[in-house]
């Protein structure tokens, strides 16, 4: 009952990331980061200077891309730890 699948795991990290990053492309397209990042911001007592860029649809494509790879490589790699600790845990 300890195992997880790994795989499943890697699949549920990857998706949230490139969700998460989807969002945050639909925002630059929408013209809501800044207002968002300035929000954001100043809950942190942040405040500078910076510029987000325009929309372009290929660079969102692999941020959503790349993340989401990076999310599952993750996942599973957490997935793998777990089940490799609780393999470890039941030997002792």
């Amino acid at each position: 009952m300890n195992q997880v699948s790994a795989h499943k795991i890697g699949l549920v990290f990857g998706g949230m990331l490139a969700i998460w990053h989807a969002i945050w492309a639909l925002m630059v397209f929408v013209g809501l980061a800044k207002l968002f990042l300035d929000w954001i911001l100043g809950l942190h007592f942040l405040n500078f200077q910076y510029n987000v860029n325009p929309f372009v649809f290929l660079k969102a494509l692999m941020l959503v891309i790349v993340t989401g790879v990076f999310g599952y490589i993750m996942g599973y790699v957490c997935g793998w730890l777990w089940n490799l600790a609780h393999r470890t845990a039941h030997r002792q």
